[in-house]
């Protein structure tokens, strides 16, 4: 029996976004659409998110302007396909503070964040470089780390020293540190709620984009990605490649090696692996598992 129920919410996406910043070191093979998108999991009387988009407004706005950002929808909007307000959330991880990830904070009233000490406190120190050195400042807002230190006021905020196991039941929060930002981290949920799970999902935050990050030339058979387990980094490392691909390795893992039960949110083509519904806005509802007695969504 599963006690959560996981879907994978499109807000947003980029209509052309180049290959090149999807793989590390791959150029000259055009554009894809990369999608935007977050996490929702429910059951065993928890409503958890991981990730939460951003605001589309503000620097949030321009930024998504500079990126090429078209579509978007409030959290309260995406969320209502699934009988959801942003009210109902009481959790939220977050895997890194790029403002597609953390942007919009406020729309959750009633949510403790999670994020790791580190992410919060190197971008701080990003921030606090010359502005020669801006790179190091890649995809962040920093009105977004203004509003996670109005969370720690409100005592909403909670500030993770390496990895938690059972941070919910059967929800482990995992570390990729210095990888694709500062301090990245993924989502175990062992869905067997078993020490050793035979049953669980890697919500893989920006660690993954899409399943090239991990498979040479994969293809989608009968809702399942095979080919050859080949690493490629994603094309935004601001830290170390290796220690993405070293991430990729401990994810892939967690999962026995089976590539569909690693959830990259920037893959377009999940929606031939998961059952998918599209909504009347043109955003995808996509359904990786059911609690039991919970309602399909799609």
């Amino acid at each position: 029996m599963s006690p959560y129920s996981i879907w994978i919410l499109e807000y947003a996406h980029i209509p052309d976004f180049p290959v090149s910043g999807i793989k590390y070191g791959i150029h000259n093979e055009g554009v894809r659409k990369l999608p935007y998108c977050y996490v929702l999991i429910k059951g065993n009387g928890r409503t958890i998110m991981v990730d939460v988009g951003y605001n589309h407004r503000d620097y949030g706005q321009a930024l998504a302007g500079q990126f090429g950002v078209t579509n978007w929808h409030s959290a309260r909007e995406v969320l209502a396909q699934c009988d959801v307000t942003p009210e109902d959330i009481d959790t939220v991880f977050v895997t890194h503070a790029h403002f597609d990830h953390f942007g919009n904070t406020d729309a959750f009233p009633n949510a403790r964040f999670y994020l790791q000490e580190r992410e919060l406190s190197k971008w701080i120190w990003a921030m606090a470089l010359p502005d020669r050195l801006n790179w190091t400042r890649t995809g962040l807002d920093p009105s977004d780390i203004l509003r996670a230190v109005e969370l720690a006021r409100q005592g909403r905020l909670i500030c993770v020293d390496g990895e938690m196991e059972d941070v919910a039941p059967g929800i482990d929060l995992r570390v990729a540190f210095d990888s694709h930002t500062f301090g990245c981290m993924w989502v175990h949920v062992r869905n067997d709620l078993a020490a050793v799970a035979h049953n669980s999902w890697v919500l893989a935050g920006d660690l993954v984009y899409v399943y090239d990050n991990m498979v040479a030339n994969p293809q989608i058979i009968n809702s399942d990605i095979t080919g050859t387990l080949d690493y490629r980094p994603v094309g935004l490392a601001q830290n170390s490649n290796t220690n993405l691909v070293l991430a990729t390795e401990e994810m892939l893992k967690a999962v026995d090696y089976e590539v569909k039960r690693v959830i990259p949110v920037h893959e377009d083509r999940l929606s031939e692996v998961f059952p998918t519904r599209v909504t009347d806005k043109n955003l995808r509802i996509m359904q990786v598992c059911l609690a039991e007695g919970e309602q399909s969504r799609v």
